[in-house]
């Protein structure tokens, strides 16, 4: 990546818009944990599941398999929703597409839906929360596919049940550049239309934002960390935990039932890219 472009790029974002959601999204500070005031023991609230969700049993922090992409760690800490206290030993599932918009396990994908990644286990892998409710896993940043803006599925288990299935979304001006200026990222036949401001599961479940994680730069990488709020007495999540993947023929919607979703146009896409610009 041109350091000096994506310095020049950031620099026309207002407040680092680009690369840090509000701080009220970020780590709960210690003496927020203690009073449980900070929003961030918000019940984070469930979305779906989507058609890509296997289990392959691999317990494992880093999870690219050699997978080219820009460098990224993602940080997660368990909480409890009432008490805001960290869950030790939740168990944590994440699962993602890779740079060309490809999830490993299924058949049928790509922008010409003829890719087969059946008894692959690229960027997907579990973590067991420790003493504090932290846990990290080593990845690469999603890359993006038809009909979804940019995301990282996660499941939360305690004692065998899944008391929350969810996904964790980007700052779409960061995602906008690493798209069109990292090689692994770049050459699509199409540019995406499907953004965080109009994808139909982040605007119709999550309309608080409360799943959209704070994502920092470090020197050698992203670091993306997002609280995950859950009931610890939920009952068993009612999530179709395997759904079908949509046809080789078909579009790529994950999640999406019936017929296709067609997202609202974006009429100024540079007002949707940055939060809270004036045009």
């Amino acid at each position: 990546m041109d350091n000096t472009t994506r310095r020049g790029f950031l620099g026309l974002v207002p407040f680092g818009a680009a690369v840090l959601l509000p701080a009220r999204q970020a780590i709960a500070a210690p003496e927020a944990i203690a009073t449980g005031l900070d929003d961030a023991c918000i019940l984070t609230p469930q979305l779906e599941e989507g058609p890509f969700y296997i289990d392959p049993k691999l317990v494992r922090a880093d999870i690219t398999e050699g997978k080219p992409g820009v460098a990224l760690g993602l940080r997660l800490r368990v909480v409890d929703a009432g008490s805001c206290m960290p869950i030790s030993g939740a168990r944590v599932d994440v699962w993602h597409c890779d740079a060309r918009g490809i999830y490993s396990a299924f058949p049928g994908q790509g922008d010409t839906h003829n890719i087969d990644q059946s008894n692959k286990t690229f960027l997907r892998g579990t973590q067991l929360a420790g003493t504090s409710g932290w846990i990290e896993f080593k990845t690469i940043y999603p890359g993006w596919y038809d009909g979804r803006a940019t995301h990282i599925h996660f499941k939360v288990f305690l004692d065998e049940r899944t008391v929350l299935t969810g996904q964790t979304f980007f700052p779409d001006a960061l995602n906008e550049f690493i798209y069109t200026n990292v090689p692994d990222y770049t050459g699509r036949p199409r540019q995406r239309v499907v953004l965080n401001s109009n994808d139909h599961i982040a605007a119709d479940l999550d309309p608080g934002r409360r799943a959209y994680c704070a994502v920092k730069e470090e020197r050698e990488r992203y670091v993306a960390t997002l609280t995950l709020a859950v009931d610890r007495n939920a009952k068993a999540s009612e999530e179709v935990r395997h759904r079908p993947p949509p046809p080789p023929s078909g579009p790529l919607r994950a999640g999406v039932r019936g017929p296709p979703h067609m997202p609202p146009v974006i009429k100024d896409r540079l007002a949707a890219l940055v939060p809270g610009l004036k045009r």
